[in-house]
C-alpha cells in the first residue's frame, strides 16, 4: 500500500516549520531527505541543495539565521495529492544585520515518507527577496534599475 499523507500531519509539519525551532521541526524531517531553495547563493546563502538531516538542520538553524530572521509563515495556498504537496506561502523576516522587515513569496513542492518530509523544493521569489535582504534594487546587466518599466523579472 502506498503512503498518503494526511491533512493533519501537514498542519503539525508546517505548524513546527513556523516556529523555526530545531526540536520542533526535527520529528518531522526523514534522514535521508534533499532540500533545495532555488535562489541566488551568493547574496542568500541558505540557498541549494542541502542533503541529510544533518545538513538541512543546520541550513535552518544556522545559515537561514544569519540572513534572515523568519518570524510569519502564512501558508496562502495548499494541495495534497497522495505523498505530495504543493504550497505558496508568504514569509516573512528581519534582516539579521539590523532587523529590517522583508517579505516574500515561497512555492514549496514536498514529499513526504513515513509522515516526514524526505524531499522539498523550494521556488522563492528571489528577485524580490534579495533586492529586500540587500536594501536596494538590484542593477539589470543593461544598467537599468528595477522598477524603470525597461525589463520583466520571472
Amino acid at each position: 500500500m502506498n503512503y498518503t499523507l494526511t491533512r493533519d500531519v501537514l498542519d503539525a509539519f508546517y505548524k513546527a516549520y513556523a516556529t523555526r525551532e530545531i526540536d520542533k521541526i526535527a520529528p518531522f524531517i526523514h534522514d535521508d531527505i534533499e532540500w533545495t531553495i532555488s535562489g541566488p547563493v551568493d547574496y542568500l546563502p541558505f540557498c541549494g541543495t542541502h542533503s541529510g538531516k544533518v545538513a538541512v538542520m543546520d541550513m535552518i538553524e544556522n545559515k537561514v539565521k544569519a540572513v534572515l530572521r523568519t518570524f510569519s509563515f502564512v501558508p496562502e495556498s495548499i494541495v495534497i495529492d497522495g505523498d505530495r504537496v504543493a504550497m505558496l506561502s508568504r514569509q516573512s523576516a528581519r534582516r539579521t544585520k539590523d532587523g529590517v522587515t522583508i517579505s516574500y513569496r515561497v512555492a514549496n513542492v514536498m514529499r513526504f515518507k513515513d509522515d516526514k518530509v524526505i524531499e522539498n523544493f523550494s521556488l522563492i521569489d528571489s528577485y524580490d527577496a534579495v533586492e529586500q535582504v540587500l536594501g536596494q534594487p538590484l542593477a539589470a546587466g543593461n544598467g537599468a534599475r528595477a522598477g524603470s518599466g525597461e525589463f520583466v523579472t520571472v
